[in-house]
């Protein structure tokens, strides 16, 4: 009788792992975002690294305790950001402060308007319109400088705008008259940035939109609120947030238009850059530092009060954020449509 020696059992196969779609997809984008990220590093990072540094030194010629003088950089910690509360620097500071509050608040809602203005007027089909679009961006494409110096010669003294008013206002004096010409000035140059952001949001508005509207009976201011500007929100507040931006960091401006050291346009930057240029680099990189942390403040609350949607969050989270390809005009003809009825009250479905 054989007796047969058992059979040791193979272990069973492990199911094969399903690769995902997207499985080293973030591996690769690190690699070819690391260039970016690097060159961003090296012209923002390292600045504002360098920038705080020196706001806790001071340069230049000092005693010792010896009572020698020494040349070079002393530390004093937050002694430059506390001076600058201080006597007569305080209120040269608190004067810029205004000074950029009020340029960015009046030139970005005076740029808002006509932007928008400008949007509705290229947006609509009418013969030459291609030529009013080219006029109407020329402003945006002349250089800040170029610009500042073409309103000097019409505000100066036997420019222009005094020929235009009949009477001699020197604009580039101190009082409101400096102001009101920088001002003129920015929104001149600015307002078509806002109009040309607006009119790519308007592009992407469908057809059967402003149809439904028309066949609820809706009258041009009703469709204009209800419809045009809550669909091109996003694009708007986006517009609005860059020139905000960049208004409360205005230099060039001012400084060529009116000139430095004039009390009625001084701003913040103007003010770090007469720091700088008078070599008093630690005070200069107290205010920069002060007016970064101004626009940061400015920005977060601008985006989370307002909800501008600046990088596409907001639609990514939302559930079935994604429409699909067919029927996405109508469905948001009809969600137009039904804010119209609740408006106007007509009670009929489009």
């Amino acid at each position: 009788m054989t007796v047969s020696a058992p059979v040791a059992e193979r272990p069973a196969k492990k199911p094969k792992r399903q690769q995902r779609f997207d499985e080293g997809t973030g591996r690769l984008a690190a690699i070819l975002l690391s260039p970016t990220l690097i060159v961003l590093a090296l012209v923002v990072l390292f600045p504002i690294i360098s920038a705080l540094r020196e706001s806790l030194y001071q340069s230049g010629q000092h005693l010792d305790a010896n009572g020698f003088v020494v040349q070079g950089s002393q530390w004093v910690g937050l002694k430059n950001y506390a001076d600058i509360f201080r006597g007569d620097t305080g209120h040269r500071f608190w004067n810029a402060f205004y000074n950029t509050t009020f340029f960015t608040v009046v030139c970005v809602v005076l740029e808002t308007v006509l932007g928008v203005a400008m949007a509705l007027i290229m947006h609509k089909a009418f013969k030459g319109r291609g030529i009013v679009r080219a006029s109407i961006l020329v402003p945006w494409a002349i250089p800040t400088v170029i610009s500042a110096l073409l309103w000097k010669w019409v505000f100066q003294a036997d420019g222009v705008a005094n020929a235009l008013l009949g009477t001699q206002v020197l604009w580039s004096t101190e009082g409101w008259q400096s102001k009101l010409s920088v001002v003129i000035a920015d929104t001149w140059k600015t307002a078509p940035f806002i109009g040309l952001l607006v009119l790519a949001g308007l592009q992407t508005i469908p057809a059967e939109v402003y149809e439904a509207a028309k066949v609820d009976g809706a009258n041009a201011w009703q469709t204009f609120v209800r419809i045009t500007l809550p669909l091109v929100k996003p694009a708007l507040l986006v517009a609005v947030l860059f020139r905000i931006l960049d208004t409360l960091r205005i230099f060039d401006l001012p400084f060529v238009l009116v000139g430095a050291h004039k009390d009625s346009v001084e701003t913040l930057s103007m003010l770090a850059y007469d720091e700088a240029f008078n070599v008093r680099y630690g005070p200069a990189a107290a205010y920069a530092t002060v007016l970064f942390l101004y626009v940061a403040v400015v920005a977060y609350m601008f985006v989370k009060i307002l909800g501008a949607d600046v990088i596409g969050e907001a639609r990514a989270k939302k559930p079935g954020g994604r429409r699909k390809k067919n029927g996405g005009a109508g469905a948001v003809a009809g969600s137009a449509a039904v804010t119209l009825n609740a408006a106007s009250g007509s009670g009929r479905a489009v």
